[in-house]
């Protein structure tokens, strides 16, 4: 069980030794990931517990609302993902002015040393802290050796191509629809979370009843566009879906949408197959076309026809292989 602290004073006067890391993990992305693996391993090797120090909201929607980039994925899913890395804990600092006017000394020495009585540090090589961002690896290395802890520095890691794995390249793949490299770069599939709201019930109209997000709806939004995928109900299940990103054009629609059609569900569970007001998780595997007005509801139909096969290929049969 993870540990999930909002304040270094919630932290267990007995826990520790630690060896700890810091940083904004938006994606938990292989890049995050190898410096993760890094933090693990060197717990271990000193018998310590492993902390990971992240924010909320991101700082920069604190400093500069205005071009802050969209979140790839919520608070949530965040620590799914860094649990999912065996980390034995969580410290989410709340982010505001106050926290962003610590020094790196203080910083250092308020949460990583008296917080989480920190043994060491593993941290990335672009590494940025307290105030102005005015502390870098030097002076992590510098407070470590006037505050009793050692630092490892993890240099970027190669997603190909020489580019190195980061959150943008993600959100450049998802603006472009290319879920594929998405996954790559993330080591897993991209995913939303949200409500099941009511929709205008136009794809149960046509005989494709679809599950609508909210919007509100945590995640990264990719381009319009059809998707393969899987939607991951509250209880846990995970149903292949088709899903559609986009303002239906067929109909004149204005506001974009994120819903998803179930295949093949069975008739067994029509009844109580009801997702509305549960909180679902949509994973985008694979896009199959861009979104198009098409002439009629009929038009529209026999594509959403070729779509389910298509989805249902992809997730199920010889494309899942």
């Amino acid at each position: 069980m993870v540990h999930i602290w909002n304040d270094p004073s919630e932290v267990p006067a007995d826990f520790g030794p630690s060896v700890v890391t810091i940083g904004n993990f938006d994606g938990v992305h292989r890049g995050h990931q190898e410096v993760l693996a890094r933090l693990l391993g060197t717990a271990a090797q000193l018998g310590n517990r492993s902390v990971v120090v992240t924010f909320d909201p991101h700082p920069a929607q604190v400093h500069r609302p205005e071009s802050a980039p969209e979140l790839l994925m919520g608070l949530q899913d965040k620590l799914d993902a860094l649990a999912d890395t065996g980390v034995d804990a969580v410290l989410v600092m709340k982010y505001n002015l106050d926290l962003a006017g610590m020094t790196p000394e203080e910083f250092a020495r308020g949460v990583l040393v008296d917080g989480l009585r920190a043994a060491h540090v593993v941290v990335g090589h672009d590494l940025r802290f307290g105030a102005g961002n005015s502390g870098d690896v030097v002076t992590m290395q510098e407070l470590g050796q006037a505050l009793g802890f050692g630092v490892t520095v993890v240099n970027e890691y190669d997603g190909g191509d020489g580019r190195r794995c980061s959150s943008t390249w993600v959100r450049e793949a998802l603006a472009e629809g290319d879920v594929a490299t998405a996954t790559a770069v993330l080591g897993r599939p991209h995913r939303m979370r949200g409500e099941v709201v009511h929709g205008a019930a136009r794809g149960r109209a046509l005989g494709f009843p679809t599950a609508n997000l909210s919007h509100d709806a945590t995640g990264y939004v990719p381009a319009d566009g059809i998707y393969a995928g899987w939607l991951i109900d509250a209880a846990g299940t995970r149903w292949p879906a088709a899903i559609s990103v986009g303002s239906n054009p067929t109909f004149d629609g204005v506001s974009r949408q994120v819903e998803a059609h179930v295949i093949d569900r069975p008739d067994e569970a029509v009844e109580a197959f009801n997702l509305y007001g549960q909180t679902v998780v949509v994973e985008f595997i694979a896009r199959l076309r861009g979104m198009v007005a098409y002439r009629g509801p009929e038009a529209l139909v026999d594509q959403m026809r070729l779509d389910v096969v298509q989805a249902r290929d992809i997730l199920c049969g010889e494309g899942a292989k």
